[in-house]
């Protein structure tokens, strides 16, 4: 009888604990450092997705992900892609459009021997301690691509 009580207890403590956690949002990094247009393309249509499903979610773009960024990108970041004829920077301007946060990498501005002025109106310069922050949070998923 004690067995089944401690059951309903353990029952009825998750039950409460449950409608908590469906109703915080999960936050979600999507870091990017792929020159791949497919991989480049996926990862903000993964993004979008998560993001509709109610996901609080910020972009880090790295290496050759960062150049989905630059305002004179390369045409593999900006040609459409099927089977929806969709860029890998045009997502990316929707989902900034979405109140998603977007970042390159501290070290990718320095690395092309530019500043910010090249980068898409939006797009940010990830500082390390609130990234790591941000990748380091309990309730974060870190997706890399």
């Amino acid at each position: 009888m004690t067995h089944s009580i401690r059951l309903t207890a353990a029952a009825a403590l998750l039950a409460l604990a449950t409608p908590a956690l469906a109703d915080s949002p999960e936050s979600l990094v999507t870091v990017v450092t792929s020159e791949n247009a497919q991989t480049q393309l996926m990862a903000m249509v993964l993004t979008t997705q998560a993001v509709e499903q109610g996901a609080d979610a910020r972009i880090l773009l790295c290496g050759p992900g960062g150049d989905l960024a630059l305002s004179d990108a390369p045409d593999t970041a900006t040609a459409p892609q099927p089977p929806q004829d969709a860029s890998p920077q045009g997502m990316l301007q929707m989902l900034m459009d979405r109140g998603v946060t977007v970042e390159v990498c501290a070290i990718y501005l320095p690395g092309l021997g530019a500043d910010d002025s090249v980068l898409i109106e939006g797009v940010g310069v990830a500082q390390p301690p609130a990234m790591a922050g941000a990748m380091m949070d309990m309730d974060a998923r870190v997706w890399s691509f």
